[in-house]
């Protein structure tokens, strides 16, 4: 079994998404996930990648993707507590609210392509 931990070490919201499936969490200064996964070989289990967006960094977020290379997408995030953290865990609400309005004035092909719940 392949695992990562996630810690949040900044003084904002970090969000933690998890690719390929494009499900967000959002993870509160010093918070700290596990994600698992059942690949066991050799190769790469995950890739990170980082990014700045200048309005999420304007509203204190900050980014990070974790790309399950092998084994399972569907990758088991827990919590310090052992407690799955699903999709959305966190999200507030103003940011789900953006979100939701920002797919509602897509054409609608492209908003079902960009919804965490989508997939």
């Amino acid at each position: 079994m392949a695992v990562m931990d996630v810690c949040n070490d900044s003084t904002g919201w970090l969000i933690l998404w998890l690719e390929p499936l494009g499900e967000d969490r959002w993870l509160r200064p010093s918070e700290r996930v596990r994600i698992r996964t059942d690949y066991r070989g050799d190769d790469l289990a995950f890739s990170v990648t980082t990014w700045v967006d200048q309005r999420d960094r304007a509203d204190g977020i900050e980014n990070i993707a974790v790309c399950v290379e092998n084994g399972d997408c569907r990758a088991e995030v827990t919590d310090a507590n052992g407690a799955v953290v699903e999709c959305g865990h966190q999200r507030p609400e103003r940011i789900a609210k953006r979100w939701q309005a920002e797919r509602e004035a897509m054409p609608k092909s492209a908003a079902a392509q960009t919804s965490p719940e989508s997939l």
